[in-house]
């Protein structure tokens, strides 16, 4: 089939907008790796449809690529104000998850760099960094293509990836197959909801982590918790305030198992873990309404 940005007629606005209703998912989906929130994307979606429209389209040879061009330069503006947005959070700041339970429209050939674990360590590098890494990991972009996009040459796209890769390697142990999140984060939910402390030292890394993102909610732990003995302390401590009445609707966030925790059919926690073959090493907690009312809205399925 015969490529729509190959005909002239594209360039007519309706044309255009056929163009850039086909690209829109991959677009999500950098702008959503880019700044780990849905809002941010879709407002960085918006712009670059918004610059389409004012472009002179006649002179774009290839659509996908000028489109993506403009999408990972408005978002790493974005990301500019949005570290100083992260410093005045209160607790751990994670990306908003996505229910990715029913095909999601993420735009990704790979799920690389899709995992919140994964996108938080994506937050501690620069911003080329970080842009230069997911098109090249998540969407293949050639070191050429990847150069004109974030403004350097080859050579320094080149360097860009293979920087943030030995960063997130280092800071990583490769994770466990769907099927063993899946069965750990489960294993979790019957321990944490029983309050059995011996079967949560026992899935638990011994070097785990527990982050709550709560923004200044009541009960939400301000700082992460270490260590396995800790982590199953501070849950069984958490449990009297949160699983007793609970309902549970298991998702799929991000790709991976996640449940949302819900109180008299609202979402009172949304809850995810990932895993290595030592155990459990990350745990994650949302708690922020804003973040839950998003995750919350979609139907179950």
């Amino acid at each position: 089939m015969a490529d729509p940005a190959a005909n002239p007629a594209w360039t007519d606005l309706s044309r255009a907008e056929e163009v850039f209703t086909r690209v829109r998912p991959r677009l999500f989906g950098v702008a959503y790796r880019m700044t780990g929130t849905v809002t941010e994307a879709e407002d960085a979606v918006q712009e670059t449809w918004l610059r389409w429209q004012d472009t002179d389209r006649a002179a774009v040879t290839d659509p996908a690529a000028f489109l993506t061009t403009i999408v990972t330069r408005i978002c790493l503006n974005v990301l500019q104000s949005a570290r100083a947005r992260h410093e005045t959070y209160i607790g751990p700041w994670l990306p908003e998850p996505v229910d990715t339970t029913a095909d999601p429209a993420l735009g990704a050939e790979r799920a690389a760099a899709l995992e919140l674990a994964t996108l938080m360590l994506l937050e501690r590098l620069a911003p080329p960094e970080r842009a230069a890494y997911i098109l090249r990991e998540a969407f293949d972009y050639p070191y050429e293509q990847i150069a004109e996009t974030v403004g350097v040459s080859a050579p320094n796209a080149r360097q860009l990836v293979s920087r943030a890769r030995k960063r997130l390697t280092t800071r990583r142990v490769a994770p466990v197959t769907d099927a063993d999140q899946d069965r750990l984060l489960r294993a979790f939910v019957a321990a944490a909801r029983s309050g059995d402390l011996d079967a949560l030292e026992e899935i638990l890394a011994e070097d785990v982590v527990s982050y709550t993102d709560g923004n200044g909610v009541r009960n939400a732990a301000q700082i992460p918790v270490l260590g396995r003995a800790t982590v199953a302390k501070f849950v069984r401590a958490f449990r009297p305030r949160l699983w007793p009445g609970a309902a549970l609707r298991w998702i799929t966030a991000n790709g991976r198992s996640a449940v949302l925790v819900l109180h008299n059919d609202s979402p009172a926690a949304f809850l995810t873990v990932a895993a290595s073959a030592d155990g459990i090493d990350h745990v994650l907690w949302v708690l922020a309404p804003e973040k839950l009312s998003r995750i919350g809205a979609t139907p179950e399925r």
